[in-house]
């Protein structure tokens, strides 16, 4: 394991712009807060402050984070010129940020790969911000991300990537091996740190009971082709009038680029299936989990199916070409947006017990290991 050379730190701030890079942070934010070592700030701005994706600053809050810059950054919308004004919006917003803050912090997370993470990221640039980026190196072809995550590296001081590939791929885009560090995905720490919500709780908070088999399903927007989203959601959603022996529990998409086309045709699967569909904007991270863990299996093309499901023993039937370029364990069955393939492979999933091999991202205490390396000068 590679030094932070002469490198010691105290004030830690962290850049959360929704739901799920959140979730992923949450084990380290946990860490970094019950430490003396570190003083921790949350820099809280994206989708955090929509009502329309669950307004979740108020989960931050219920969890007891309470240094906390908001930046609210949100525009309606979401055609390609509103997500390249949200993102032009977001960089306004933070040139003004780091300029008052420059001096603040020793150290800011980044996560991943969002145009809104890019923006707050790039607009740092000139203040000579210290970034450690979480989740670089990695790849998804159907996605404009690519660019976003790429660039973000290129302006990151320290790299925690999730497996040896991403680390690989990291040094060869900054020429360098110096401050890349291997850590696994910090987001396993959700399924071995934190409690799950029984099936009863569940159905309690959700009106939704997990003792019927059920599929978990979650489908992002392909930003590369938008105009195709379309008939992929439809397709999708016909699977999903079919599967009568299952019930449905959708997770909505995020505020990608046509997530509206998405978004519309699910809230109407509901009143099509006499509610054997449900739709969720916001599970959060434990009812999240607790939903993968009892599901029957995972369908769609969030990055969840392919780096957490594998640790709960879940098969996942991964849909088009947005995850394409990533790692992925043995328990992945990739198919197009056509149903005839996606019914076949859902036959091959029944045909098989649960799924007991590796998770290629895997590595025990991920935050811990955060923790210790940024104590190390």
């Amino acid at each position: 394991m590679r030094k932070i050379d002469s490198f010691r730190m105290k004030k830690i701030a962290v850049l959360t712009s929704s739901r799920a890079d959140y979730g992923i942070y949450l084990p380290l934010l946990r860490k970094l807060k019950n430490d003396s070592f570190f003083e921790l700030k949350l820099i809280v701005f994206g989708t955090h402050f929509s009502h329309r994706h669950g307004y979740t600053i108020t989960q931050i809050i219920k969890d007891g984070f309470d240094s906390i810059y908001p930046i609210e950054s949100v525009i309606l919308g979401d055609s390609q010129n509103a997500i390249s004004t949200s993102l032009a919006l977001t960089c306004l917003k933070f040139a003004d940020f780091w300029r008052d803050h420059q001096d603040d912090f020793d150290v800011v997370f980044c996560l991943g790969d969002r145009y809104e993470m890019f923006a707050a990221v790039i607009s740092a640039i000139p203040y000579n911000i210290q970034f450690a980026h979480l989740h670089g190196g990695e790849t998804t072809l159907g996605a404009i991300d690519n660019v976003f995550r790429h660039s973000i590296s290129l302006a990151s001081k320290f790299h925690f990537v999730s497996c040896t590939e991403h680390g690989k791929r990291v040094s060869e885009l900054i020429r360098s091996d110096s401050n890349i560090f291997n850590v696994g995905s910090l987001s396993l720490d959700n399924l071995t740190n934190s409690s799950f919500l029984t099936k009863e709780k569940f159905s309690k908070k959700f009106g939704l009971d997990l003792k019927n088999a059920t599929i978990l399903v979650t489908m992002h927007p392909e930003t590369y082709y938008p105009e195709r989203n379309s008939a992929f959601v439809d397709e999708l959603a016909d699977v999903l009038l079919d599967l009568v022996d299952y019930q449905v529990l959708i997770t909505l998409p995020n505020a990608d680029t046509n997530n509206d086309t998405i978004r519309n045709r699910f809230l109407r699967l509901p009143n099509e299936s006499d509610n054997r569909i449900r739709c969720f904007e916001n599970l959060g991270s434990q009812a999240y989990f607790s939903a993968m863990k009892y599901c029957a299996f995972l369908l769609g093309n969030t990055s969840s199916g392919i780096i957490e499901a594998a640790s709960l023993g879940k098969w996942v039937i991964n849909l088009g070409k947005r995850q394409d370029g990533r790692v992925q364990s043995q328990n992945i069955l990739n198919v197009p947006f056509k149903k005839s393939k996606i019914l076949k492979a859902i036959k091959t999933i029944e045909s098989n017990t649960e799924y007991q091999g590796d998770n290629v991202y895997y590595k025990k205490d991920v935050s811990s290991l955060i923790c210790s390396i940024l104590k190390m000068s």
